[in-house]
């Protein structure tokens, strides 16, 4: 009863009754319920589980004997391959997703060649790990029976081709309607806002357009449950309909704000240098085992982070520089860096079920190091963020920083200054280090070479 007590379900695993996660001493365990075993039989006996987690579409798992958290409902109790970020498709970008949606549908093919079938097609099923996506639910395969509908048709639109349409064909930012609607964009929305042009594609107008009309015909309730007798070449026919439908979706990652940061930077060849060396010689110094590179544009610090052998999270607010980073992470095979959509002055909030179903920012730290550069002077003059609450931020979410002091004589700064009045009494060098001071002990701090840029190394002070 003591190890029961230690233990507790992961608040976002609870809606299906073929089992659920819980963590306990730090490990996470899937419990497969009695429910679920003649399905778990099947997936593990018939050599589907093999084949894709051999090639790396499915988390491989090991079944152990420790014991389950609801022992009256278990049949087993087995342990999955940690996922060293829990990411969610609303911080993913165009790429991400799109290759998240063929890895669904390349799990479903091969599935039906084992005589089984997805039953849930959501997005959250997803994970990126080893640069690329992997389905981390083991439990979301059920016996195919011929003829039966894909009951996960609906679900696979609304997760993956409704949002990728949306992204493509009207604007890129849509990409965030995932944050308000959980169990992805209904057809009917996804719909009334791509443009009419969108109706002379087949695979959008029959997956989308007639598909959400099909929708409003029906109830809710009947929505949820397909009808008709599908045979198995009509439904590998959906299947491959829907992959050129995703395959046939593009966008092209240009004309942000950031996009070209690095052609238009005031760092010197040799101050740029001078920056990689001191980031890699702190690197070097703690050798900490995690990174999230905020602010990390095109990820070449987050690169340089991830060969010294962090596990790197590279965030940034621009959906272009961050379709720039993951594909530059798939060219080069960079397998320690997972690119996200992140806005610092709105960081992703818990949703969900009591808020708890997928977890903020906040609850997937705090991390080992974090890479502020280039960073502070948007959070304090673009958006008015006074440097104590910059510094209280940051102590939240790391145990060390390295981070880029910006003087206001800077071009940068000065170009932000250039649309609106300088307010920012205190937005000098003394005053970033009296607040962050106390926060952190400053380690170190080093002039940029032919800038006025400062970079520190500091250590959060221990509560």
């Amino acid at each position: 009863m003591d190890r029961l007590d230690r233990a507790e379900a992961v608040p976002g695993s609870f809606r299906d009754p073929s089992g659920f996660l819980f963590l306990r001493g730090g490990s996470l365990y899937r419990q497969v319920n009695t429910y679920y075993k003649d399905d778990y039989e099947r997936l593990m006996g018939s050599g589907l589980y093999k084949e894709l987690a051999g090639c790396g579409l499915l988390i491989p798992h090991e079944e152990i004997g420790a014991e389950a958290l609801v022992p009256g409902q278990a049949y087993k109790v087995i342990r999955p391959e940690p996922v060293p970020f829990v990411s969610y498709p609303y911080e993913w970008c165009f790429s991400q997703l799109k290759d998240a949606a063929l890895a669904t549908l390349e799990i479903q093919k091969a599935a039906l060649r084992f005589g089984m079938s997805l039953k849930d097609c959501s997005a959250y099923n997803i994970q990126f790990t080893r640069g690329k996506p992997v389905l981390v639910d083991t439990l979301s395969f059920e016996y195919y029976v011929e003829g039966r509908p894909w009951v996960a048709y609906r679900q696979f639109c609304q997760h993956f081709l409704a949002p990728l349409a949306l992204m493509s064909r009207k604007d890129i930012r849509l990409s965030q309607l995932l944050r308000v609607y959980i169990d992805g964009i209904p057809l009917d929305l996804a719909s009334a806002l791509l443009p009419y042009a969108s109706r002379f594609s087949f695979s959008l107008l029959a997956h989308i357009h007639f598909h959400a009309q099909a929708q409003v015909r029906l109830s809710a309730v009947q929505a949820q449950k397909p009808t008709g007798r599908v045979g198995r070449l009509s439904f590998m026919g959906l299947i491959e309909s829907l992959e050129s439908a995703v395959k046939g979706l593009k966008w092209q990652a240009q004309g942000t704000e950031w996009s070209e940061y690095y052609q238009d930077t005031n760092y010197s060849p040799d101050g740029f240098q001078q920056k990689k060396d001191i980031i890699s010689g702190f690197l070097g110094k703690i050798g900490p085992k995690t990174v999230w590179d905020l602010g990390s544009n095109v990820g070449i610090f987050s690169r340089i982070a991830s060969r010294s052998a962090a596990f790197t999270v590279s965030f940034d607010i621009d959906p272009a520089v961050v379709e720039k980073n993951y594909l530059g992470c798939i060219k080069e095979g960079e397998e320690n860096v997972l690119p996200l959509l992140l806005d610092l002055a709105n960081p992703t909030p818990g949703i969900g079920w009591n808020n708890k179903e997928r977890m903020s920012f906040f609850e997937r730290g705090p991390v080992d190091m974090v890479f502020a550069l280039a960073l502070v002077h948007h959070l304090a003059i673009s958006n008015n963020l006074p440097f104590d609450r910059i510094a209280d931020f940051f102590a939240k979410i790391c145990s060390w920083l390295v981070i880029e002091f910006v003087p206001k004589e800077d071009s940068q700064v000065q170009r932000i200054l250039g649309v609106r009045d300088d307010i920012f009494l205190e937005y000098d060098q003394q005053s970033f280090e009296r607040e962050f001071r106390k926060h952190f002990e400053i380690q170190d701090s080093i002039k940029i070479k032919d800038s006025k840029r400062t970079l520190y190394l500091m250590k959060k002070i221990p509560v």
